[in-house]
C-alpha cells in the first residue's frame, strides 16, 4: 500500500514539475515577480498590440474567460453559447507599469457603452469586461469606471462589466500575436471593424491619462507634497518619542488598544508624524476590532509605498510613506467595501489634524477628502 501511495505522489509531483517547466510565462512570473491583469475588449487580436508596446509588459496572451465550458475552442466560443469572452491576459512588472495605467490603456481600446458586442463583432463573446484578480484590482477597476462615468465623456451609461477572475483558457496558437504573423489580414480586419475610426473620433482629443487613482492627485496641489521631507537622524531623535522612533525608523509595532488613534472618531486627516505628508482621511477610517487605526484606503491620489514583508515567518504587505520612508503598518485583503482592504496603521506613525485646523496648518487642499 505504501509503495502505491509513493508512486502516486511521485507521479503527481512529476506532473506538477512538467506543467511548471512547460509554461514559460508561469516560470517567468515566479522568477521575476510579475502580476496578471485580464481584459476583454472584443477581438483579442486588436487588444494585444496596445499593451505589448508598453514598457514593463512581459507578455500578452489571447484566450477565453468567464464561461461554463471547459477548455473551449475558438469555434465554440464564437457561437456565443459557452459564456466565454475573448480576453487578453497581460503579464506585467508592477514596479515598471501600474495596474491603473493598464486600465487607462484598456478604456481607450473599447466602446464602453456597447452592451451587444464590440464594433463589428456582435454577441456576448465580444463584450467588454475587466476580470479582477484581487481586491486591489477590483477597487481600482471600479474607481476608474466611476471616474469615466463622472467625466461626462459619454452620453450613454458605461456598461463594461467588472467581475472576479475565474479560469483562463489560452487560445489556439494561430491567434497569438496575430498582428505580427498575419499583418495584412490584421490591418484589413482592424480597419473594417471600425475600431480605429472610433478611437480617433472619441479619444483623439482626450487627455493622455484618465482620472484613475494615479491621476486624481492632480485635483490638489500634489507638487506641494515634495515639500515634505525626512529630517536628519539627529532631528528625528530629538523630535520623536521612543515609540514613534521605534515604529517609523525600526519597523516596530505598538500595542493594540493602547495607542492614540485606534478609536478616534473626530473628522480630519492623518499625516506622517515624521514629515507631515498627508496619508489617510477620517472618512475612510473604520473600526476593525484590532486595536489599531484601520482605513479602507489612503487619501485618493496620495502615494504610499508597498513592500513585501517576510518577517515573523509569514508574508505580508508593508506600507511606508513616500517622502519620509516611515514604516506605517501593513495592508490586508480583509477590509470592508468599497475596496475590501484594511490598512492597519500604527498610531505612533501618525499625527492627527482635526478638520477645523486643516486650513491654518496648511492642509486646505485636503478638506474635500474629509467632507466627501
Amino acid at each position: 500500500m505504501k509503495s502505491i501511495i509513493f508512486v502516486a505522489v511521485a507521479i503527481l509531483l512529476s506532473a506538477m514539475s512538467y506543467m511548471s517547466l512547460s509554461n514559460p510565462v508561469v516560470q517567468k512570473e515566479q522568477q521575476e515577480g510579475l502580476e496578471v491583469a485580464t481584459f476583454g475588449g472584443g477581438c483579442f487580436w486588436c487588444m494585444e498590440p496596445p499593451f505589448e508596446k508598453e514598457a514593463g509588459v512581459h507578455a500578452v496572451i489571447s484566450g477565453y474567460s468567464g464561461g461554463h465550458v471547459e477548455n473551449p475552442s475558438y469555434k465554440q466560443v464564437t457561437t456565443g453559447k459557452t459564456g466565454h469572452a475573448e480576453v487578453v491576459q497581460v503579464h506585467y512588472d508592477p514596479n515598471i507599469i501600474s495596474y491603473a495605467r493598464l486600465l487607462d490603456i484598456f478604456w481607450r481600446q473599447i466602446e464602453p457603452t456597447d452592451a451587444g458586442g464590440s464594433f463589428v463583432d456582435r454577441g456576448n463573446q465580444y463584450r467588454s469586461v475587466i476580470y479582477y484578480h484581487d481586491k486591489r484590482q477590483k477597487a481600482l477597476a471600479m474607481q476608474s469606471k466611476q471616474a469615466l462615468e463622472a467625466s461626462g465623456h459619454f452620453e450613454q451609461p458605461i456598461v463594461t462589466e467588472i467581475a472576479p477572475f475565474g479560469l483562463f483558457y489560452r487560445a489556439e496558437d494561430y491567434h497569438q500575436d496575430y498582428y505580427k504573423t498575419n499583418p495584412l489580414r490584421y490591418k484589413y480586419y482592424r480597419y473594417r471593424s471600425g475600431r480605429d475610426q472610433y478611437i480617433e473620433r472619441v479619444w483623439g482629443s482626450y487627455p493622455e491619462q484618465m482620472p484613475s487613482q494615479e491621476t486624481v492627485k492632480e485635483d490638489f496641489s500634489m507638487s506641494s507634497l515634495e515639500n515634505y521631507v525626512k529630517p536628519s537622524e539627529q532631528q528625528l531623535k530629538q523630535t520623536l518619542d521612543s515609540m514613534e522612533y521605534k515604529v517609523t525608523q525600526r519597523d516596530g509595532t505598538e500595542p493594540p488598544f493602547k495607542n492614540a488613534y485606534w478609536d478616534n472618531k473626530t473628522p480630519g486627516i492623518y499625516v506622517d508624524v515624521v514629515s507631515g505628508e498627508p496619508l489617510f482621511s477620517s472618512t475612510d477610517k473604520f473600526d476593525s476590532g484590532t486595536g489599531w487605526p484601520s482605513f479602507t484606503q489612503p487619501i485618493q491620489g496620495v502615494e504610499i509605498v508597498e513592500k513585501t514583508d517576510r518577517k515573523l515567518f509569514m508574508t505580508r504587505t508593508e506600507v511606508r510613506s513616500k517622502f519620509a520612508d516611515s514604516h506605517l503598518g501593513h495592508v490586508f485583503p480583509d477590509g470592508p467595501e468599497p475596496t475590501g482592504l484594511r490598512y492597519c496603521i500604527n498610531s505612533a506613525a501618525l499625527r492627527f489634524i482635526p478638520l477645523d485646523e486643516m486650513d491654518e496648518k496648511g492642509y486646505a487642499d485636503f478638506v474635500p477628502y474629509v467632507k466627501k
